[in-house]
């Protein structure tokens, strides 16, 4: 009964209480305040970097003008220089060399703004040089033979000729067409698809994707020894700077290595050979795997 009523009394006891000095407590005020406010401004600058984060995902996502700034100036300057002293020299395109089309512009009957009379003063005078949109259609007379020795089949060849078929493939693209559409796909990258466009719109040229493939791939084949002779050129350069890029093919990352000297440029994909900088002049190119 005396140790229930003990800790009856220790209960009934209030609790101690410690008194903080009023300089400490204002301190602790103070460095509450500081961090309150530090909390908000951090709150504002994540909002802020949330919204600009949120509206560059959104840019990324769409069409805009390459040096877009996203705001509007009230009074824009005028594009392109500046007339006056610091405009700099004038150029315009040279006079061509030739004419080939000379055609006499006459003076309108009336002035074009108040139909009064008009007298002439002197003559002024304007190139134009236009594309001619025109395809020259040749046709191949090809004497056809046989070997008195082995009896196979012997027909000529015209330097103009890019194949020799003449039944299934009787229509063949001449040199300057199948010249364009090499630099148009090989060069500037154009798809296939693309470069028959060029070729419909701008010349009336009708062909297929599929025979552009197999005329870019005949021409190939004819260029192989002169692109031996360039690999054989790289070999035996002084110095090569080399270079790649990759792309996909069927699922499979391929990888296309260049060599650049001072008169040569050999680009190659990884099979079978691959210049290299290192190595003895007229050593072989090391194999490189395209996996």
């Amino acid at each position: 009964m005396r140790a229930s009523g003990r800790k009856q009394e220790r209960k009934d006891q209030p609790d101690l209480v410690d008194f903080v000095p009023k300089r400490e407590l204002d301190r602790a005020e103070q460095e509450i305040a500081r961090q309150e406010r530090e909390i908000e401004r951090l709150r504002r600058e994540n909002e802020r970097l949330r919204k600009e984060l949120e509206a560059a995902l959104r840019a990324g996502k769409r069409q805009a003008a390459p040096h877009s700034r996203g705001k509007r100036q009230n009074r824009p300057k005028r594009p392109g220089r500046k007339p006056g002293r610091n405009y700099g020299k004038q150029a315009c395109r040279r006079i061509p060399a030739r004419v080939d089309e000379r055609i006499h512009v006459p003076l309108p009957e009336q002035c074009t703004h108040c139909r009064g009379g008009v007298e002439l003063q002197h003559q002024a005078v304007q190139y134009q040089e236009e594309i001619v949109r025109r395809i020259i259609v040749r046709r191949f007379d090809i004497a056809v033979g046989r070997c008195r020795c082995c009896g196979r089949r012997v027909q000529g060849r015209h330097p103009l000729q890019t194949s020799d078929a003449v039944e299934v493939g009787t229509v063949q693209l001449g040199p300057e067409a199948l010249a364009l559409a090499a630099i148009l796909n090989k060069q500037m990258g154009l798809s296939l698809g693309h470069t028959r466009q060029v070729l419909s719109y701008g010349y009336g040229l009708e062909v297929s994707c599929a025979g552009l493939y197999r005329a870019l791939a005949r021409l190939a084949r004819r260029a192989q020894p002169t692109y031996k002779r360039l690999l054989q050129a790289a070999r035996q350069a002084a110095v090569n700077v080399p270079d790649e890029t990759g792309w996909k093919v069927g699922g499979c990352l391929r990888w296309m290595h260049v060599a650049v000297s001072a008169g040569d440029r050999v680009c190659h994909p990884p099979r079978p050979w691959v210049p290299a900088v290192g190595g003895n002049p007229g050593s072989p190119l090391p194999r490189v795997s395209g996996a």
